[in-house]
């Protein structure tokens, strides 16, 4: 509990076998109440070590994609009544020790979302973040921040917060099953008018973390452009697109899901 909200950890994991361990060590329990995982049909002991560990499962029985992934985590963190939610990567990039300033962030009431930025402290490349995917992160957010009026630090982060508001406010599963999932949600919570908050967080590049090669970042990278100009189309009225649609929020999220039941069949 923080400020008496329930903080409710999600992590995403996709053959996150040998990084599980070290990122669920570091989960501040004095502050989050429970972990929930969803597996994407990993081909590794994930899903194993997440039992071992006492970890709340739910299992993909195929791969589904980042994106899909994160819609069921929200999903299944709104069921057990979270007034907090934190993803976190399982594969040990983020610093799970920054958790509660970030929870501390929505807590407060000041904000809806928050965001670990990897830029903030001005270290991403001595963590180890490659050349090109920091000169990349930094023309991207620039060019944002421009298209979508907003002044945040990075747009390319894993490590973020919302409140229970905020996901039961957005169109969800109205986004991409990819990685272009993330981006498109920050945008959505800029759009719906949401504040968001930032705090510093180290990051760590190392053989084990997870990490796109340059083809898919090249595809999350036009991904990002094309739904910063959808943003800016849509708030001058000129197209109705349907990822910032305002029409049945929420609701639309949990029929989606029912219907879809059959593709998630294991909770354990």
């Amino acid at each position: 509990m923080l400020a008496g909200k329930k903080v409710l950890v999600v992590m995403p994991a996709y053959n996150a076998a040998r990084t599980l361990e070290r990122t669920f060590q570091d989960i501040p329990f004095e502050v989050v109440d429970e972990v929930l995982l969803v597996d994407d049909a990993s081909r590794d002991e994930t899903l194993e070590v997440a039992r071992r560990l006492g970890i709340r499962c739910f299992l993909h029985g195929r791969n589904l994609g980042y994106g899909r992934n994160q819609k069921t985590c929200y999903t299944e963190a709104l069921k057990t009544g979270a007034d907090i939610v934190v993803m976190v990567h399982p594969d040990y990039q983020y610093s799970p020790k920054i958790i509660p300033a970030l929870a501390g962030l929505v807590a407060s009431g000041e904000y809806e979302a928050a965001i670990g930025s990897r830029i903030l402290g001005g270290k991403a490349r001595q963590g180890g973040m490659p050349v090109y995917k920091y000169l990349a992160n930094r023309f991207l957010t620039l060019f944002q921040n421009l298209l979508l009026g907003a002044k945040l630090s990075e747009y390319h982060t894993g490590f973020r917060a919302f409140s229970r508001k905020v996901l039961e406010s957005l169109p969800l599963w109205e986004n991409s099953d990819d990685f272009v999932f993330d981006n498109e949600m920050l945008a959505q919570v800029i759009y719906f008018g949401f504040p968001i908050g930032e705090v510093s967080c180290p990051t760590r590049y190392f053989e084990e973390a997870s990490s796109i090669n340059f083809s898919r970042s090249v595809k999350y990278g036009l991904g990002v452009v094309a739904t910063s100009v959808k943003f800016f189309l849509q708030k001058r009225g000129w197209v109705q697109f349907r990822i910032f649609s305002t029409h049945g929020r929420g609701l639309r999220q949990g029929a989606y899901y029912t219907e879809h039941q059959a593709e998630f069949p294991e909770t354990t």
